[in-house]
C-alpha cells in the first residue's frame, strides 16, 4: 500500500481543523451565578429577603407581579381584573348591623390560566388559593406580609381555577392581589396543623428539594445550608422552556472572593442583585471589560439605617436628627460611588412618580449635630465621649451583613463622624441568613440595623411602617416595622393613599406622607442603589427590573448565545 505523502497529510490535517470550526458550539448545559448572601427560608410567605425572592423568580412564580416597565402583569392569571373589563366590581359595604357603611368595597375575579402544575404534576388550582389565604392571614403564621391577608374578608371560589378576592375597600392597587404567594395545598397542610410552629415545620424549611413545592421553570433539586441551591429544570413547566438543565447558584459572602470566582470560573455570573457593590464593579469593568458585559441598573432600592426605636437614646428625635446632620452622605456618595448614588432623604426613589422632592434635608453640619445632642441632655463629654449629667453614656452599635465589602466600609466611615460630635459607636456584623432571618426579623439590633428595601413601584409602606406591622413575640414577629415606628398621623395617611384613586390627590398625599417620615426620622436614609449585572459575553436575554421583582422572574428568556440551535 502507498503511504499518504507528508503534504497530504498536513492538508487532510488542516481540512480537518477547518471543519471543526464550523461544528455549531454545544450549549452550555449549567449556570452557575454567584451572590453574597443564602436566604434563611425558601418559604415564599415567611422572611423578606432579596435573595429569596431571587432564587423563587426561577422556581415559584406569583399570580401577578410588576413587569419591566413597572406596570403589574399577570403570570398564574389569565388577565388583570379591572371594572372596564368586569372583572372588577364596586359593591356597599355593610355595618355589623347589615346597614350601609358609606363605603365601597370591591370584587376581583382571577382566573388561573389552564397548563398551570406544582412540580410534582399536580394542577394550581382555588384549593391552593384558599390555604394559602387561610396561612397568609393566621395571626400566629408569623409572614412578613400579614396586613395584605387579613385585609382580604373573602375568597369566593367559582371552579377549580376561578376565584374572587372580596375587600371591604377599594385601594389604588386595586387590579393586582399584591404580594399574595401560593403555596401548595396537597403538600404544606400537614406543616400548618399549628400555625406558630408553621416556619420551622415547613417543607421548605424542611425539605427543600420536595418538587411539588415550585411551580417556575426551574425547581429546586438541592441545597446546603449557607453554601449553594441547585435548581434543575421543572419537567412540568407549560411555558417556554429555560436554556440551561441546571442552575447553580453560590453564596460567597466576601465580595472580593466574588470576584476572584468570577475569574477563575468558578461561577459565571454575578448576580446584580446581591452581588458587587457599584465601586468594585467600576473598577472590575476598568480591568475585564474585554471579557465580561457589564449592565448599570438604577432602580428603587434604598439603603438606609433602621433605628430601634425602643432604645431609650434613640427614642429622642433629636438625638436621630443630630446622627444624621453629623455624617457627610454627599461625600460618601461622592468618594465611594462617584456621585452615581445619590443621596437618600426619604424613602421613595426619585425614579418613581409619587416621589416628592421638597423634603425636609439634614445636610452635614456638624455643629447644628452638636447644639441638638446637648439639647438631648449629652452635654457632658469625657474622653472625647458625651454623657448625661448622671453618668451615662453616649454608646451605640451598628449591624449589618458581614462580608459586604462596601456596607463594613460604610460602618466605619460613619463611626468615624459620628465619633468627631461624641458618639461612640461599636460594629457588630452577622452572615446575612442570621442578621434578616432572626437579628432583623425580631428586632433584636439593639441599636442599629444598615441594609436596603427594594420595593415595587409606588410601594405603600403599610408593612414597614404602620403600627400594627411591628413585629413581637405575640403576633410571631409578623411584620416588617423592624424601628417599632408608631404614629397615628402616619396609619391615617397610608389608609388615606391607600383607597384615593385620583393619581393627583394622591400624590398630595404622598407629599405629607414623605414629608412626615423625614421628619421624625424612624430611620436614618443613607442613598439610593445602582445594581450592577457582570455577565459573561455569551450570557444574553437577562433584563434587570429597577425593582422587587428580579430579572429572574423571566429566567426562560436567558441563553447561550454560543448555542448554534
Amino acid at each position: 500500500m502507498r503511504r499518504p505523502t507528508r503534504l497530504f497529510v498536513l492538508w487532510l490535517l488542516l481540512l480537518t481543523a477547518s471543519l471543526s470550526l464550523y461544528r455549531p458550539a454545544e450549549a452550555r448545559e449549567q449556570l452557575v451565578i454567584g451572590m453574597t448572601q443564602f436566604p434563611s427560608t425558601l418559604n415564599p410567605m415567611i422572611d423578606a429577603m432579596l435573595v429569596k425572592t431571587y432564587v423563587l423568580g426561577m422556581a415559584q412564580r406569583q399570580i401577578a407581579i410588576f413587569g419591566h416597565d413597572w406596570e403589574p402583569v399577570c403570570i398564574w392569571c389569565t388577565e388583570l381584573p379591572t371594572f372596564e373589563n368586569g372583572r372588577a366590581k364596586r359593591f356597599p359595604v355593610l355595618d355589623a348591623d347589615g346597614k350601609p357603611a358609606g363605603k365601597e368595597g370591591v370584587r376581583t375575579t382571577y382566573t388561573i390560566k389552564p397548563g398551570a402544575f406544582w412540580g410534582d404534576g399536580t394542577p394550581i388550582t382555588t384549593e391552593d388559593v384558599l390555604f394559602s389565604w387561610e396561612v397568609g392571614r393566621h395571626p400566629e403564621t408569623g409572614v412578613s406580609d400579614l396586613n395584605s391577608y387579613q385585609e382580604i374578608v373573602d375568597i369566593e371560589v367559582e371552579d377549580e381555577r376561578t376565584f374572587t378576592i372580596v375587600r371591604n375597600k377599594i385601594d389604588y392597587r386595586y387590579n393586582t392581589p399584591g404580594d399574595f404567594n401560593l403555596l401548595p395545598a396537597h403538600l404544606e397542610r400537614d406543616a400548618f396543623a399549628v400555625p406558630r410552629d408553621y416556619k420551622t415545620r415547613t417543607l421548605y424549611k424542611t425539605a427543600p428539594a420536595t418538587p411539588g413545592l415550585y411551580n417556575g421553570p426551574y425547581r429546586v433539586s438541592e441545597l446546603s445550608e449557607g453554601a449553594y441551591i441547585v435548581l434543575v429544570r421543572n419537567e412540568h413547566w407549560q411555558g417556554k422552556p429555560p436554556a440551561f438543565e441546571r442552575i447553580v447558584v453560590k453564596t460567597i459572602e466576601k465580595t472580593a472572593a466574588l470576584e476572584a470566582n468570577l475569574l477563575s470560573g468558578a461561577i459565571d455570573y454575578i448576580a446584580g442583585e446581591a452581588g458587587l457593590t457599584l465601586d468594585q464593579a467600576l473598577g472590575f469593568e476598568k480591568r475585564h471589560s474585554e471579557t465580561f458585559d457589564f449592565i448599570y441598573k438604577p432602580g428603587l432600592i434604598y439603603e438606609h439605617i433602621e433605628f430601634n426605636l425602643d432604645n431609650p437614646i434613640l427614642a429622642d428625635v433629636r438625638v436621630r436628627r443630630a446622627l444624621l446632620h453629623a455624617i457627610d452622605r454627599q461625600a460618601i456618595s461622592d468618594r465611594l460611588f462617584a456621585g452615581n448614588q445619590p443621596v437618600a432623604h426619604g424613602a421613595v426613589n426619585p425614579l418613581d412618580w409619587a416621589y416628592h422632592k421638597d423634603l425636609p434635608t439634614y445636610p452635614f453640619d456638624p455643629d447644628r449635630a452638636a447644639a441638638l445632642l446637648d439639647e438631648a441632655g449629652w452635654s457632658k463629654i469625657e474622653d472625647g465621649i458625651r454623657h448625661r449629667p448622671d453618668g451615662t453614656r453616649l454608646s451605640l452599635e451598628i449591624m449589618t451583613t458581614s462580608g459586604n465589602r462596601i456596607r463594613e466600609l460604610v460602618e466605619q466611615v460613619l463611626q468615624n463622624f459620628w465619633k468627631q460630635v461624641g458618639v461612640e459607636v461599636t460594629i457588630r456584623n452577622e452572615p446575612a441568613r442570621v442578621f434578616f432571618g432572626e437579628t432583623v426579623r425580631k428586632r433584636a439590633f439593639p441599636a442599629m440595623a444598615m441594609f436596603a428595601w427594594l420595593s415595587a413601584p409606588e410601594s405603600l409602606p403599610k408593612t414597614t411602617l404602620y403600627s400594627t406591622s411591628v413585629p413581637t413575640e405575640a403576633n410571631n414577629w409578623s411584620g416588617q416595622n423592624a424601628t417599632g415606628y408608631r404614629n397615628a398621623e402616619m396609619d391615617r395617611l397610608i389608609d388615606a393613599i391607600e383607597v384615593e384613586l385620583d393619581r393627583e390627590k394622591r400624590r398630595a398625599l404622598w407629599a405629607e406622607q414623605q414629608t412626615l417620615y423625614a421628619t421624625d426620622l424612624p430611620v436614618l436614609p443613607l442613598y439610593f442603589r445602582s445594581n450592577a449585572y457582570i455577565l459573561p459575553k455569551w450570557l444574553k436575554g437577562l433584563r434587570p427590573t429597577g425593582h422587587k421583582y428580579s430579572s429572574t422572574y423571566w429566567i426562560e428568556q436567558w441563553r447561550d448565545s454560543s448555542d448554534a440551535n
